[in-house]
């Protein structure tokens, strides 16, 4: 006889079709794309029709992201929900609430490699857990964290911005301001998306 999973009863209704315990089966989203395509709207978006449906949300994002706001995730049009800002990976595993269902991490392409098999804990722990960042950098070389991620996850979106030359889907982003340091936060004050043509014209 198959053994039935624990549920745990914590005034929250259980994230669909996640069961808790050891039996229970979570899944991991990766919403993906360049600077300007609406990752952090879209993951907001997905928390709040969560929280909506009564499940348990945290939310977390790198401490190195203060762009608009330390305790909350912002996205371009200024859409917002509280979040948690921690240094490293391994930080929101200690803060993650024993009953929380739906686990957010923005900007992951900030965390380091550890993030992936936090992520995937979490999901074997019977969690969906949704993360949302770039995909490539500003040279158009893939985030190693973002891909690796990608390829775990049960879901991939990938999102596509305008392109601030020639207007086709873009799926780059242009650094505006000189250096090359992989990480350099920033926004329309850095960056601007570029399609594929426009991307390599400079």
């Amino acid at each position: 006889m198959r053994p039935r999973a624990k549920v745990v009863r914590n005034g929250h209704r259980p994230a669909a079709p996640v069961s808790w315990g050891h039996h229970g089966g979570g899944w991991i989203e990766a919403v993906v794309g360049s600077m300007f395509s609406g990752k952090t709207q879209e993951l907001i978006r997905r928390l709040r029709l969560a929280a909506i449906a009564r499940q348990k949300v945290q939310v977390f994002n790198s401490a190195l992201d203060v762009r608009y706001a330390k305790d909350h995730i912002v996205s371009h049009d200024l859409s917002k929900t509280p979040s948690i800002a921690v240094a490293r990976a391994r930080d929101i595993l200690s803060r993650v609430e024993p009953d929380a269902q739906v686990i957010g991490v923005d900007e992951v392409q900030f965390f380091d490699d550890e993030i992936v098999s936090v992520c995937e804990r979490l999901a074997d722990e019977g969690r969906r857990v949704i993360v949302a960042g770039l995909d490539q950098d500003f040279r158009g070389e893939p985030f190693p964290v973002t891909c690796r991620l990608m390829g775990v996850a049960e879901f991939v979106t990938k999102n596509l911005a305008i392109c601030s030359i020639c207007g086709n889907p873009a799926n780059r982003s242009r650094r505006l301001s000189p250096g090359k340091k992989v990480i350099d936060v920033g926004a329309a004050d850095k960056y601007e998306a570029r399609c594929r043509r426009c991307f390599k014209k400079g």
